[in-house]
């Protein structure tokens, strides 16, 4: 079955690399993600910038031209750039921008509803939201009516997941991601998030895994293949993603 892995991460450390709360991450350039990949049909992906990356971009301008025109990427900004910068980004294959509200390193949440609506006014991008789901009633007035986001890692937390529901139910996709990371039952979110909303899920692999207590294995694709029938797990798979990302 084909996959779209909507989300994983190139560490390359002829980039800069920044400490976040006391952590670097290890080296993980295209070639080390290739190779993990190599048993999985992989036929495309986005390339999500971490909190240790900033708003260095060229790294994954860099990651991008290796990876090929089936991947895409997810990039943090500052709300001070350019309509240029952004354009010349979108040009050559960055098609997101992420909020990481979790971890920092990104531009600040009361930036999101004018942030969010430009990017996607001048280029199309959606915005990614890296946060614990349970905070997400402080903002779900806003993001409810913004044109298009997204959530990572089934919105983190057990606690959190009734308030994703409601967002599901509006439009908001989810990143299932993460599995290894997450305080919740996988099973039970990824259910209840297909029966709100079928075009929901985004499945990634999350590689390398940086600071999970689990990282990607096979078995999270097999997870999926068990709980879903064929035309559902495709959805999940690579369907719903791809469609998001490159239509």
């Amino acid at each position: 079955m084909k996959i779209f892995d909507a989300h994983f991460h190139i560490i390359d450390y002829n980039f800069p690399i920044q400490e976040n709360q006391g952590y670097l991450p290890p080296n993980y350039v295209t070639e080390d993600y290739l190779k993990d990949t190599a048993n999985l049909n992989v036929v495309g992906g986005a390339v999500v910038s971490g909190s240790f990356q900033g708003f260095d971009q060229e790294y994954l301008l860099h990651a991008l031209a290796q990876l090929g025109p089936t991947f895409c990427g997810v990039t943090q900004l500052p709300v001070t750039v350019s309509d240029e910068e952004i354009i010349n980004l979108h040009e050559k294959g960055v098609k997101a921008l992420r909020f990481n509200i979790k971890r920092g390193g990104s531009e600040d949440l009361p930036k999101l509803d004018y942030f969010a609506r430009r990017v996607y006014d001048l280029v199309g991008w959606h915005s990614e939201l890296y946060m614990d789901a349970k905070d997400l009633p402080e903002i779900a007035s806003t993001i409810e009516k913004l044109p298009a986001i997204s959530i990572d890692h089934l919105g983190l937390s057990e606690e959190g997941l009734p308030h994703l529901l409601k967002l599901v139910e509006k439009g908001i996709r989810v990143k299932a991601t993460g599995f290894g990371r997450v305080e919740l039952n996988v099973e039970n979110a990824l259910k209840s998030i297909f029966e709100t909303n079928p075009d929901a899920l985004m499945f990634g692999t999350d590689l390398p895994s940086t600071r999970a207590k689990r990282p990607f294995s096979y078995a999270d694709v097999e997870l999926i293949q068990r709980i879903f029938d064929e035309k559902e797990a495709e959805k999940i798979l690579y369907e719903n993603a791809w469609k998001w990302y490159f239509k």
